[in-house]
């Protein structure tokens, strides 16, 4: 069953890289629960198939990138890219993004949050098994306000200018 708009989050958990050690988590890979990244905060995360991926690289990253300052004027707390990677392939794909600071990276490693929101997409015939589809969401406490997922092989409503057009 996919997640819809009204939906409360599913309780997962995503990894994400940390470059410096503070505020409670260690250098590397470090572990949340979705519950707790969303409590009180309104957070745009938008989904894709993989780490250095060329529309996921060129232009899905680097659309929130660009729009960042407008999200945040718009009330988004946190931006998150969620893909079904590791931590450390997500940890250096931020690093080649620059976007440390504006977009979290969180690793589904497993796909455990992509299956819980119904969105994954079997790539398994391109060699890459079991990804997430591209979409975006606006979440505001845990719960699901703005739902935009993709046709297969376009990148349109997933974008930070469709998200922001809608909020």
């Amino acid at each position: 069953m996919t997640i819809k708009v009204g939906d409360t989050l599913p309780e997962a958990t995503l990894n994400e890289f940390i470059e410096v050690e503070g505020n409670g988590c260690s250098v590397g890979s470090n572990s949340f629960k979705v519950s707790d990244l969303v409590k009180g905060k309104r957070v745009a995360l938008f989904a894709l198939p993989g780490a250095f991926t060329p529309t996921c690289s060129a232009q899905h990253v680097p659309s929130y990138l660009k729009q960042f300052d407008a999200l945040r004027a718009k009330g988004i707390d946190e931006i998150w890219c969620v893909s079904v990677n590791d931590a450390f392939v997500m940890g250096a794909w931020g690093r080649d993004q620059q976007s440390g600071g504006k977009v979290r990276m969180l690793a589904d490693g497993s796909g455990d949050f992509t299956r819980k929101v119904g969105l994954e997409l079997d790539l398994t015939a391109r060699g890459m098994g079991v990804r997430s589809q591209r979409y975006a969401m606006v979440v505001d406490n845990g719960v699901v306000r703005h739902l935009f997922v993709e046709a297969p092989g376009k990148f349109e409503v997933s974008s930070a200018d469709h998200v922001l057009a809608n909020l």
